[in-house]
């Protein structure tokens, strides 16, 4: 079986109009290259680039990127790929999403760029397309151009809306990498970092804790409706607070489930219940939506929805654009008036080009049922994965909701003990030999997360299974 679907997704696809390229007779949609060569861009990319480029290149052999389509990708060479990591959970509908494409094409034809200095249309129709997406009293828009910028935004208007400074995080937390958001996360010196209530690793957890269609293979003698994981992470930041933290604070920021951390989801109602501790510190409540907005959970919207709370304050990037650089912040009407206080102005924060792309996102989401998808494919998909961690020893955890996914690896069921990074490597590396791209995160880098272009199909799962049994199995068969 595997084998067919290899020979079958080494060839390209032809484009028919209003039909999906999996179903479509395989003939020719790979536009060919003619330039630099491999060896010349890594050249360039040691000399030249970022050195952190360097770091961040995944693989052993790496993958040279030329062309996207849906939840395709195709390398220099014409081999296509199955992109299950979304460019680090960014394409949200799908690369070159016909409508988006058109959608910028028409913006480009028409006016590039202007500030908010002056009243110009695709502003004003985004955020009130945006803003209809929110709960009362979340309705004033601040518009950006990314994630991290988002957040440092977040940051300072959550100072001086309450006076206070200090801010709350979880371990394994991810909000950025500029000098300020880098503070918040657990990769470097942060701010106040508390326990995070991770039900499969953490010291507390159970087999009903989380709201996913997959538990962790935990036991649990907690009563029906009570869970007692909840309640010790719980005390646990109440500890935080009242032996580490000023009197007063300014905010908590929290993933309604972990990106960069490794998927990582909370019991169900621990947010409900750390919103209403730091509310009585006085501080507010943010959700970094960054990887969980824009219906990748399925079930709701955006992933505080889930929670069953409403946060002061949502920040959100990556899939607002699909890959354009955006981002925004959304908060209250009374957040918003401490801010004026002072002057804010951002040059390319909710440039035409940047509103048209966006807008044409929530349009897409809307028409093709992408948020029901993302419920459907991914739920289909988290069950699919559960067999094969009941099947293999190293495969710990499977867990997530809709497509924001992550599946921990381990030496054993019995230690919980995070696989080595060499082993880690193996099993990538195989996966992406046999066409299928997905990320790697958590603190010990053991977790697989798998967060692709939300058009992906039931089609598209069934080969992943395959190639991903098939690498597992041939690590184990090699260990």
């Amino acid at each position: 079986m595997l084998l067919s679907w290899l020979n079958k997704c080494s060839k390209k696809p032809q484009l028919q109009k209003n039909k999906h390229p999996i179903l479509q007779p395989l003939s020719c949609l790979f536009v060919s290259i003619k330039g630099m060569s491999k060896d010349r861009m890594i050249e360039i990319r040691r000399q030249n680039c970022n050195p952190m480029t360097m770091k961040v290149t995944y693989y052993k052999k790496p993958v040279f990127i030329h062309q996207g389509y849906m939840q395709w990708l195709w390398d220099v060479d014409g081999r296509r790929y199955l992109d299950l990591f979304a460019g680090v959970a960014t394409v949200s509908v799908g690369h070159c999403h016909p409508k988006v494409t058109a959608a910028a094409e028409q913006q480009l034809k028409k006016l590039w760029h202007t500030t908010s200095i002056y009243v110009y249309p695709t502003l004003h129709e985004y955020c009130e397309k945006l803003a209809s997406h929110f709960p009362d009293p979340l309705k004033v828009i601040y518009l950006t151009n990314s994630g991290s910028e988002s957040n440092d935004l977040a940051i300072l208007m959550a100072r001086l809306h309450t006076g206070n400074n200090d801010i709350i995080t979880l371990r394994g937390s991810y909000h950025g990498g500029s000098p300020q958001t880098i503070g918040l996360t657990s990769n470097a010196a942060y701010k106040y970092p508390t326990m995070c209530p991770d039900v499969f690793r953490g010291p507390w957890g159970g087999s009903h804790c989380r709201d996913s269609p997959v538990q962790t293979i935990r036991e649990c003698t907690c009563a029906q409706g009570h869970c007692m994981a909840n309640e010790q992470y719980i005390a646990q930041l109440k500890e935080t607070f009242a032996t580490s933290v000023p009197n007063r604070i300014a905010a908590f920021f929290g993933e309604p489930i972990q990106g960069v951390g490794g998927a990582v989801q909370y019991p169900k109602n621990y947010l409900k219940d750390a919103y209403k501790l730091v509310r009585e510190r006085g501080g507010i409540c943010v959700a970094d939506e960054v990887q969980t907005g824009f219906g990748r959970t399925g079930s709701h919207f955006w992933g505080f929805q889930g929670h069953d709370v409403i946060p002061d304050m949502v920040t959100m990037a990556k899939g607002i654009g699909n890959g354009f650089p955006m981002g925004a912040v959304v908060t209250t009407p009374e957040i918003a008036a401490s801010f004026a206080k002072g002057l804010h102005f951002n040059t390319f924060g909710g440039n035409p080009l940047a509103c048209a792309v966006a807008s044409s996102v929530l349009d897409t989401i809307r028409e093709d049922d992408t948020q029901q998808n993302s419920l459907r494919v991914g739920t289909y998909l988290m069950t699919e994965l559960a067999k094969l961690r009941d099947k293999y020893e190293i495969i710990g955890d499977v867990r997530g909701k809709g497509l924001q996914i992550g599946v921990e690896m381990v030496r054993d069921k019995a230690s919980r003990d995070p696989l080595p990074p060499e082993a880690m490597a193996e099993i990538f590396e195989d996966v992406k030999d046999m066409g299928v791209l997905i990320g790697k995160g958590a603190i010990y880098g053991q977790t697989f997360r798998i967060k692709p272009p939300m058009c992906i199909t039931k089609e598209d799962v069934d080969f992943f299974m395959a190639v991903f049994d098939k690498s597992v199995r041939n690590y184990m068969e090699r260990r």
